[in-house]
């Protein structure tokens, strides 16, 4: 069949611009770990030179960036004065760490990933995993600013409220088990949020675990929150008012064992929160922005690290509420219910 010219060069733009991203990822976090964005935002419309003159940077570099930047539209440039800016959405999302809409995060998980390209491309042909702690460093550090923005803005507000009966007993102090903790941001949050809770990190990754210790005491909460190294099928512990899974499950090799043993260490009228990435059960439902960028990373990070670990179920990021139902009631708890939802999570409450 003849090439239709129309649609060629429709996917030709659609090409073009996933390559210039890939490129502009890097770029991002220059701009970020050099303060260009926030010194644009700061200092209102300014020439390249005046820019790099705030950050001490060259002036000939910071133009080029500037430029792919507006390109990108990530900021703005007025050809009448040579000047460039940026919009309040745009530093909102670049130039705000404490917004919960934060990026620069994402960024560096995705030019993480990649690095792992070679190992994953090797593991499609032999079936072999690829364990999360094989990973750029990176990944690590851009997890936990990619994850963090998102559990400050909706974790003590809206996720724990909507379990039932779970926020009262943090008010009057509750015993919690924070699971695949990583760098410990959702454990931190809520002794912050609960000072009359105590809390207990998990996660295998041991430099995570020594990262969370030192988050715990730069927001003094360190005398109610303890980080040990362990897996999620054999955590410590008993009597657990609280387990919560944040982005997790799925990357386990054997979520139905681990499943198990927090039915085991959970109190008998304990919770179980789940956070998972958003998905609908079909695929052709996921067929959309969101579902890319989370079948994308699922393929460089989470299957693989799945498949690195005993059992290897896979389930992937996009896994749907169905199988993460068919998970946990295999794991021996009988109710399972969606709490609620954000565009980027679905949070679950599982009980005995």
């Amino acid at each position: 069949m003849p090439v239709d010219q129309n649609k060629l060069d429709q996917f030709m733009g659609k090409a073009l611009g996933d390559i210039g991203g890939t490129f502009h990822a890097a770029l991002v976090l220059i701009g970020e770990k050099l303060g260009l964005y926030k010194a644009l935002a700061e200092g209102g419309p300014q020439t390249s030179a005046d820019l790099a003159k705030r950050t001490k940077t060259t002036e000939r570099y910071v133009r080029e960036w500037l430029n792919a930047q507006a390109a990108a539209g990530y900021v703005m440039y007025d050809p009448k004065t040579g000047r460039y800016s940026m919009t309040e959405e745009q530093a909102f999302t670049l130039a705000d760490e404490t917004s919960p809409a934060y990026l620069p995060g994402a960024f560096q998980v995705a030019t993480a990933a990649i690095k792992a390209r070679d190992r994953v491309e090797s593991a499609f042909k032999t079936g072999d995993g690829v364990g999360w702690h094989e990973h750029d460093a990176d990944l690590f550090d851009g997890t936990e600013r990619f994850f963090r923005p998102n559990y400050a803005a909706n974790l003590v507000s809206s996720w724990i409220p909507a379990l039932e009966g779970v926020e009262t007993r943090l008010k009057k102090g509750a015993t919690v088990a924070d699971v695949g903790c990583g760098h410990g941001a959702s454990t931190v949050l809520m002794a912050r949020a609960f000072p009359k809770s105590t809390f207990a990190g998990f996660d295998y990754h041991k430099p995570s675990i020594e990262r969370a210790r030192q988050a715990a005491k730069r927001a003094e909460v360190a005398d109610r929150v303890t980080f040990e190294v362990a897996r999620a099928q054999d955590y410590p512990g008993t009597g657990y008012d609280l387990v919560a899974f944040f982005d997790c499950l799925h990357d386990m090799g054997d979520p139905v064992g681990a499943a198990r043993h927090v039915l085991k260490t959970m109190a008998r009228d304990g919770t179980w929160m789940i956070v998972e990435p958003f998905a609908h059960d079909r695929t052709e439902d996921n067929l959309n922005p969101v579902g890319r960028l989370y079948y994308s990373a699922s393929t460089l990070i989470c299957t693989p690290a799945s498949l690195a670990q005993d059992v290897g179920m896979a389930l992937g990021a996009q896994a749907g509420e169905k199988r993460l139902c068919e998970v946990v009631t295999a794991g021996g708890l009988s109710r399972f219910r969606r709490a609620c939802e954000t565009p980027f999570n679905l949070v679950f409450e599982a009980r005995a």
